[in-house]
């Protein structure tokens, strides 16, 4: 199947992978309108969605998806066929200092947009709603256990990788029980422009650039898989408008260094466009594991890369030195958003005992 949405209602779109979303779309189909709703929580700015490709044809609206009544309302105003649902809570340590708000946005907030989708398009079959969710809902592999695929069992280790699999089980269960056409992503960690600064590689960037200890878990020998934004939102957009209801495809970038290989990587790129704060690696600092952190993800791209010809484009080197460069351009955006997300109250809270490397 193939078909050419008209009207968006991406949720979350606000944050990191939701304002790259609308971002790609709009510069890529231009007659298609966008209605962002997010709750602008510290992971939502509506400065990430600043220069938009024709902004006439997009409208924000600010609220909870867990509100159905007010998703049922914008379905029907703007005429909606295709919702994209990134509204979540994501950051895994803050899911161990706070669950609750996991459990609100991830399961109450997915139950909101099902049952708002499910009353505004009782049996139609020409929309969709596309889930996006995570890789950790598969938990840990071992260092020879095979990639996730599409039939992994599901084995969350912590409160925000629980809170998505519940969330991927209703989506599931709302298209087997009421017919709603429905796809999801499991995707692996994603990096690029608009990343707020207390994830992993925008940490880095900003706090080897001021000279600040970087934070590094256990001895840093966490394996991930990570995904350029712009190519895992080509991946959404595959899989919401070209694979049948139903679908679930995994999403990857195909490579899988330790935390400490990536985080020396990203310090090199530092020290050539920096050269005058060299070494940068010199700022690395051990502390604390977090309590039941995954020792590795990766992912198996055939089904997607079968059925849907998606593969990744931007090589993990290649997306990290694009990765910093942006954000060297974007200093004001960094500052805006960590002094509004609180960070250096986070960075006390979360990192309060190093240890030296």
């Amino acid at each position: 199947m193939s078909w050419s949405p008209s009207s968006l209602l991406v949720t979350g779109g606000a944050g990191f992978i939701g304002s790259n979303f609308i971002r790609w779309v709009m510069g890529r189909e231009a007659e298609v309108e966008v209605v962002t709703l997010d709750a602008l929580t510290y992971a939502g700015h509506r400065v990430s969605l600043d220069d938009l490709p024709d902004p006439s044809r997009h409208t924000f609206v600010e609220g909870d998806v867990a509100d159905a009544d007010l998703v049922e309302r914008l379905l029907r105003e703007h005429d909606v066929d295709l919702v994209v649902h990134f509204a979540a809570e994501s950051h895994v340590d803050r899911s161990i200092h706070g669950p609750a708000a996991f459990v609100h946005a991830n399961v109450e907030g997915t139950f909101g947009v099902l049952e708002a989708a499910r009353r505004a398009w009782a049996g139609r079959s020409d929309v969709r709603l596309h889930h996006i969710s995570t890789d950790e809902v598969y938990g840990s592999l071992g260092p020879e256990d095979p990639a996730f695929t599409e039939t992994t069992p599901y084995d969350p280790s912590s409160p925000y990788s629980a809170t998505k699999a519940a969330s991927d089980h209703l989506v599931r269960a709302y298209g087997r029980t009421y017919g709603l056409p429905v796809s999801i992503t499991n995707c692996s960690n994603n990096y690029g422009p608009y990343q707020l600064p207390e994830k992993l590689i925008p940490l880095t960037i900003r706090r080897a650039l001021a000279g600040a200890p970087v934070p590094i878990y256990g001895d840093g020998q966490q394996v991930r898989d990570w995904l350029y934004v712009e190519d895992h939102c080509e991946a959404i957009w595959r899989v919401a408008t070209e694979a049948p209801p139903g679908s679930t495809y995994n999403v990857g970038g195909d490579n899988q260094p330790t935390n400490l290989d990536l985080v020396r990587t990203l310090c090199g790129i530092l020290d050539d466009r920096r050269p005058e704060g060299a070494p940068h690696d010199r700022h690395l600092t051990f502390v604390a594991d977090r309590p039941g952190h995954d020792r590795r993800y990766a992912m198996d791209l055939t089904a997607i890369g079968r059925d849907l010809g998606w593969h990744p484009r931007r090589s993990l080197a290649d997306g990290l030195a694009e990765t910093v460069d942006w954000y060297l351009r974007h200093g004001d955006w960094v500052d805006a958003v960590a002094e509004g997300g609180d960070l250096a109250g986070w960075m006390a809270t979360q990192y309060e005992a190093p240890r030296s490397a």
